[in-house]
């Protein structure tokens, strides 16, 4: 994928991922704050990446998690907040679910605050269906602060 926007590039190309804007950009968001640059590494490297670029510079990512056959999970995207409003991200959310290789495939996402956006490329609101697992590690941190908060009801 490479789609030229005005002076803004939309690419798949991993080669021009900056890894240090993902992981700066990923530390301050409500949903990927506690990862790792080795977590975030390991991720990059594991989904397909479609980067936003002005330049050389980085100003966007979306990470698709997929078997190529039926699914793929869209996670991690973002627009760096001096782009925002030019309208970079709806056309790399664009760029992705019109690919031909994600075109046929079930889209899955979590957002917290970008429902309209999604919204508008087809993705539905579904709470009756999705179900999540946690990994063992947040499990086991859940029930260790629960115990926590019971045996302390001072703190």
């Amino acid at each position: 994928m490479h789609i030229e926007v005005e002076e803004y590039l939309i690419s798949d190309d991993k080669n021009l991922l900056d890894h240090e804007t993902i992981h700066h950009f990923l530390s301050r968001s409500y949903w990927a704050s506690n990862r790792s640059k080795e977590t975030i590494r390991r991720s990059l490297e594991a989904s397909i990446c479609v980067g936003v670029y002005h330049g050389t510079k980085q100003i966007g990512l979306a990470r698709l998690v997929t078997d190529h056959a039926t699914v793929y999970w869209l996670c991690d995207v973002f627009i760096d907040e001096e782009y925002r409003g030019k309208g970079l991200g709806k056309k790399m959310i664009e760029s992705i679910t019109t690919a031909e290789e994600y075109k046929n495939l079930l889209g899955v996402l979590g957002t917290k605050d970008a429902h309209g956006l999604y919204q508008s490329f087809n993705f539905v609101l579904d709470n009756e269906k999705l179900m999540l697992r946690r990994p063992d590690l947040l499990e086991t941190l859940t029930e260790k602060y629960i115990d926590f908060l019971y045996t302390n009801k001072n703190f």
